[in-house]
């Protein structure tokens, strides 16, 4: 019961990575606040009371700033303080190439993905820091790693969210307020659900994450307990870091790899 009496303010938590960490925090005695654009607010809030858990539900646009203030100040009124904050909302922006990607497009997506984040840590980072000591992840990609991962517009996003959370860092240094990010790899998330329905209704899901060692994609709740891990005291040594949850996606450039068990040619 690592967040007992804790307020915790989720983004994105109508589905996918959001709800399981929502859920989760819930489950660990956290009171949450679940902020979505969708009405999966509304269910992922009604999932936790059901299951004795606290959490109150806000629609909002996680790129736009009042409605970062309006969220902030819902976990504050409502459970007094506020401990920790995961900003989990982005998009994807499709998969246009450089040459097709449009300024509209590229500016979209970077005001959800990395201004939505910018506007957590300014927003919440004061109130964690009148606790005395608290904790901000964000979600950023592996596509914010290297490249052949996303589109430009997505990938450029998820890296400017990685160096946000080593900048945000510093400039936090004295508050005793960690900001750290999670980089998934490829995860079975709303946002990837095209293509895990199209791999189980063509026999491929053993394609689907053939590129990293342990040859599948991730659950929600695989990527949610490392976002749970850095928003603890177990993490509270781990400050300014990009931790990659990609099933080793990372951990090498492309190479054609030798299996496991079986004799090079």
């Amino acid at each position: 019961m690592r967040f007992t009496n804790k307020s915790i303010i989720v983004t994105g938590a109508g589905s996918g990575i959001g709800r399981a960490a929502a859920l989760l925090f819930a489950h660990e005695g956290g009171r949450v606040v679940v902020a979505d654009k969708t009405e999966g607010a509304d269910e992922t809030a009604h999932l936790i009371t059901q299951a004795g858990g606290t959490a109150k539900a806000i629609r909002i646009d996680a790129g736009l700033e009042e409605d970062v203030i309006r969220t902030v100040a819902l976990a504050c009124d409502s459970f007094g303080r506020l401990d920790v904050m995961f900003a989990n909302a982005g998009i994807s922006g499709g998969l246009a190439n450089l040459f097709d990607t449009d300024v509209a497009l590229i500016t979209e997506v970077l005001r959800v993905n990395l201004i939505g984040p910018f506007l957590a840590i300014k927003h919440a980072a004061p109130r964690i820091a009148e606790r005395g000591k608290g904790a901000i992840v964000l979600t950023a990609s592996v596509a914010g790693i290297r490249s052949g991962a996303g589109s430009p517009a997505y990938s450029a996003s998820k890296a400017g969210v990685i160096n946000l959370a080593a900048v945000s860092a510093q400039q936090l240094t004295g508050s005793n307020v960690r900001v750290n990010a999670i980089c998934p790899g490829l995860t079975e998330t709303g946002m990837t659900k095209p293509v895990f329905d199209y791999a189980r209704e063509a026999n491929k899901m053993d394609r689907v994450g053939r590129l990293n060692p342990l040859h599948r994609g991730a659950q929600p709740e695989e990527l949610a307990k490392v976002a749970l891990f850095l928003a603890s005291d177990d993490a509270s040594y781990v400050n300014g870091q990009a931790i990659a949850v990609d099933g080793g996606l990372s951990s090498s450039h492309p190479v054609t790899r030798q299996e496991y068990g079986k004799t090079a040619a």
